[in-house]
């Protein structure tokens, strides 16, 4: 049956959704800020700026209105950066469906938002934006989705999770098609501490990669050393925040995005790692704070270099062992070159 969905935010991953919706036969539309956007998708049929290469199905249609989006939507899928999530969402209140909790929300976005009490998760901050309506109801959707593969409909996996487990279902049931595979969970925290922090162990691994490359110590063995390592920190990260079921950890939501996410060529945060090291890119910027406030002069987004500031001050509230985060944090801040990181990681590192 179809079903009329609202997708915010048009980079490749939010576009990739709306694809895969919009061939299952959905009515969808898709908010974009930039204008160029909209009228690629509308006219050139792609996501020229954030998906080139990958025609978009003729009944995906984008605009620049984003309340015409979110309005009269059964399905509303949040896809914006995790900077400027909270303000965008904040911007829909007055839309009737969402002011009276009809439409049912899931969340795409990765990462942490900042507050004066540390970071945040992505549905915890959303909950205190929204009407009453939506606490324990919104739906976190994750997994190893590269959005290439999924714009091509290579078959993919994700995870719905939700305190609701029928809100769960009936994402799962209008996301799956021939080319997604869909699960519920109700660990809506483990899943969101995977997804966010996976980034940051994907920056490391494509410096340990690149190193590699021109390494007789490093290598393959090497790599799966510290991807292992690198899941024992975020079920810590997990464990430490409130996650509610251990094998999250071990479903597609945790090893499996991990390895999608450090492994696969299409990964920007292993691209950012692999530039880290061979384009010194970070003797563009005078710390962390910097890279951050300036991430756009990259050229694309590394998530892990935002969620590495995030999960470091995590680490230090409450008094985690994170050799790994920790350790790229002190290179994006410039106090360690990377080879002196790895070096020591792997005499600290445990698994």
């Amino acid at each position: 049956m179809a079903q009329s969905i609202g997708v915010i935010g048009a980079g490749a991953w939010g576009t990739a959704v709306a694809m895969s919706l919009a061939r299952s036969g959905h009515e969808v539309e898709i908010w974009a800020l930039e204008a160029d956007v909209v009228e690629s998708i509308n006219t050139k049929h792609e996501n020229t700026r954030y998906l080139p290469g990958y025609g978009t199905p003729e009944n995906l249609v984008a605009s620049s209105d984003i309340k015409k989006v979110a309005t009269d939507k059964q399905f509303l899928i949040l896809a914006s950066p995790s900077l400027y999530l909270a303000r965008t969402m904040a911007g829909l209140l007055d839309v009737p469906n969402i002011k009276n909790g009809t439409t049912c929300i899931g969340v795409l976005t990765k990462g942490f938002i900042p507050s004066d009490k540390g970071p945040r998760l992505i549905l915890e901050t959303l909950e205190e934006v929204l009407p009453d309506s939506y606490k324990k109801n919104l739906v976190y959707i994750s997994g190893p989705s590269h959005a290439e593969e999924v714009a091509m409909g290579k078959v993919t996996g994700l995870i719905a999770a939700s305190e609701n487990p029928m809100n769960s279902i009936r994402f799962r049931e209008v996301l799956k098609s021939r080319g997604l595979l869909v699960f519920s969970s109700l660990d809506v925290i483990g899943v969101q501490i995977c997804a966010a922090a996976k980034n940051v162990i994907a920056v490391a691994f494509g410096c340990l990669d690149a190193i590699a490359e021109k390494s007789e110590v490093f290598g393959d063995n090497t790599e799966s050393l510290l991807l292992a390592a690198g899941l024992n920190e975020i079920q810590i990260i997990g464990k430490a925040l409130g996650a509610t079921h251990p094998e999250t950890f071990t479903s597609i939501a945790g090893v499996g995005d991990l390895d999608v996410t450090c492994r696969s060529e299409f990964g920007r945060n292993r691209r950012f790692g692999h530039d880290i090291i061979q384009q010194n890119i970070l003797d563009n910027f005078a710390s962390l704070d910097d890279l951050i406030n300036r991430i756009t002069e990259i050229g694309y987004l590394p998530e892990g270099a935002v969620a590495c500031k995030f999960v470091h001050e995590l680490s230090e509230q409450r008094g985690l062992k994170l050799p790994i985060c920790n350790g790229l944090y002190r290179i994006l801040n410039k106090e360690l070159r990377p080879v002196q990181f790895i070096v020591q990681l792997l005499d600290g590192i445990e698994v």
